[in-house]
This record gives structure tokens, C-alpha cells and sequence, in this order.
């Protein structure tokens, strides 16, 4: 009987003992608890809030905007509160083929409440009787005392454009609002403003064709630098 036929069983024995040794520190090391650090958890976190933002529905402001005159469906729309006075005009049907535009700033951002009135050319070309008519108009609004009644719809004291027209900033629109200052002589300010830069004094006026003395007397206590 030789060595190894003696041991046999005792070799065998040893060999499974071995085995499952090795088996067990194996399932151990794979089902070792996993530590997470305190980085793993603030980036979970992270990504959470990022998913739960995109999921939040998103409410957009709405203004209310009552456009009315030469438009094709006058009325009262609700448009974003970044939207300007031209998608109001495209909303509304577009312009008639009375329209002019030449008063109106298309680009100029719109407000809640904001009352827009698209002017005929015929109206445009006597925009001083258009001012009067709008003044008779609103005085009609305003209430005589308390025993009156009160429109509500009316524009308000406050809301009316207050100071003077900076002959340095304004706008065609805003020279035209002066007595005696219609669109051509509000381009030619802005075109000496462009060319020879800012006005050092409002007497300057007077170097513009077509603005005289007898203009520039009418002005002169609506304008400023």
C-alpha cells in the first residue's frame, strides 16, 4: 500500500475543508455593505433637484392689452408679459389699410392694462385736433366731485407722461407731442442730434431748419437737455 492510497481520504477531506474556505471569504468580500461618502450623497441630492425642477410645471405671466382703431379685430388680448406692441397688432388681425403707424413704437415692450390705439393717416396728418379730441375725452372721464360718477376705465392723472422732452433722448414720438412739431421736423431734430452730437443748449433748436423763433416760443417750457 503506497503513500498516497494510505492518505487518500485524508487529502480528499483537507481539499473541501479548502474550498469552502475560499468560497466563504468570497460571498463575504462580495457582499460587503457599501460605504457611501458624504460627495455620493450631495450628488444624489443634486440630481434629484435638478429632476424635480424640470418636472414643475411653468406658469407664464399674462398681461391683459385693450388695442382698438385701425385694427382688424380691436379688442382685449392676453399675450406674455414679454411680448411687444407688434405681436398685440398680429394677435388682433393686423393693420386696415387705413393704419399708420409712423406715431407708434412697433418694438416698445407692452404693459399690463396697456391701451393701444392704431391712428388712421388722416388722423396722423392732424394730430394736433387728434391731442384736443383725446383731452375732451378725458376730461369727460374724470370725476367732478364725489357726488359723480367715477369710470374706472379712464386713464388716471398719474399715468399721464409727466416732465419735460429731453431734446438730447427723445424719441420721434415724443417730439411730436410738442405744439408746432410734426414728423418731419422731429426727424430733422434727430438727424442734427446724430450729426453733430448732443444739444449744449435748448436755444439750439433755432439752427434747425424750419424751427424758428415763433416755433421755439411755444416749446421752449416743454423741453430740456
Amino acid at each position: 500500500m503506497t503513500w498516497k492510497y494510505r492518505y487518500r481520504k485524508q487529502i480528499i477531506i483537507g481539499c473541501i475543508i479548502f474550498i469552502i474556505l475560499v468560497s466563504s471569504i468570497v460571498l463575504l468580500y462580495v457582499n460587503r455593505p457599501i460605504k457611501s461618502t458624504k460627495k455620493d450623497k450631495n450628488e444624489i441630492k443634486q440630481v434629484d433637484s435638478i429632476l424635480e425642477k424640470k418636472n414643475e410645471p411653468i406658469i407664464e405671466e399674462k398681461y391683459k392689452i385693450d388695442i382698438k382703431g385701425e385694427i382688424n379685430y380691436p379688442g382685449i388680448y392676453s399675450l406674455d408679459k414679454n411680448s411687444r406692441v407688434m405681436d398685440v397688432i398680429t394677435l388682433a388681425g393686423g393693420l386696415t389699410e387705413q393704419a399708420d403707424t409712423s406715431v407708434i413704437n412697433l418694438s416698445k415692450k407692452i404693459k399690463d392694462e396697456m391701451v393701444i390705439i392704431i391712428y388712421s393717416k388722416a388722423e396722423v396728418n392732424d394730430f394736433k385736433k387728434t391731442k384736443e379730441i383725446e383731452e375732451q375725452v378725458q376730461e369727460k372721464c374724470i370725476q367732478k366731485d364725489t357726488e359723480s360718477l367715477q369710470n374706472d376705465a379712464c386713464i388716471v392723472e398719474e399715468e399721464k407722461p409727466s416732465g419735460k422732452v429731453s431734446i438730447n433722448n427723445a424719441t420721434k414720438e415724443e417730439f411730436m407731442t410738442l405744439p408746432g412739431i410734426g414728423e418731419s421736423k422731429a426727424k430733422d431734430i434727430i438727424d442734427y442730434r446724430e450729426k453733430n452730437g448732443p444739444f449744449t443748449s435748448i436755444e439750439d433748436l433755432t439752427k434747425i431748419s424750419g424751427i424758428g423763433e415763433s416755433i421755439f416760443a411755444k416749446i421752449k417750457e416743454d423741453i430740456t437737455l
